[in-house]
């Protein structure tokens, strides 16, 4: 399987929330794993919004900023390009996505067209997950 991960999915590599264990499980199966570059941007984000909240401790802020930082380079980054930027333009307008959703879907179709193979999106946002069934691309959770 080739998993393209969100950024709301994979946050929970490093946040322990609901479905961290199935994402783990997602990343351990698969062949290969992506995720677009603005994925980057946004875990850190969500981390450190997550202790900005108190839902994580500082030491559990800077662990998990420090296992996703050393992780990254483990994964295959799809630039965000012109070409990524206009089909994006074009599903979020088609889907009614947010710009960030429309990203992380062009970038797995993108994917999935340069491979020419199929590609699973994992994501825990409901409008991504039904533009994903829309376009009949497999997704998780199922």
């Amino acid at each position: 399987m080739i998993l393209c991960l969100d950024a709301s999915a994979l946050v929970k590599r490093y946040i322990q929330e609901k479905a961290s264990e199935d994402v783990n499980t997602w990343i351990e199966a698969a062949d290969m794993v992506v995720t677009g570059l603005i994925t980057r941007v946004e875990v850190a984000a969500a981390i450190a919004r997550a202790s900005r909240m108190k839902l994580i401790t500082p030491d559990g802020t800077i662990a998990a900023l420090r296992q996703f930082r050393s992780e990254w380079e483990n994964f295959y980054r799809l630039p965000i390009t012109v070409n990524t930027v206009a089909r994006g333009d074009a599903l979020a307008v088609e889907h009614n996505l947010s710009g960030d959703d429309a990203i992380h879907l062009a970038c797995a179709l993108i994917w999935q067209k340069t491979l020419g193979m199929p590609v699973t999106l994992a994501s825990f946002d409901g409008q991504l997950i039904e533009a994903a069934r829309g376009i009949q691309m497999a997704y998780l959770p199922a």
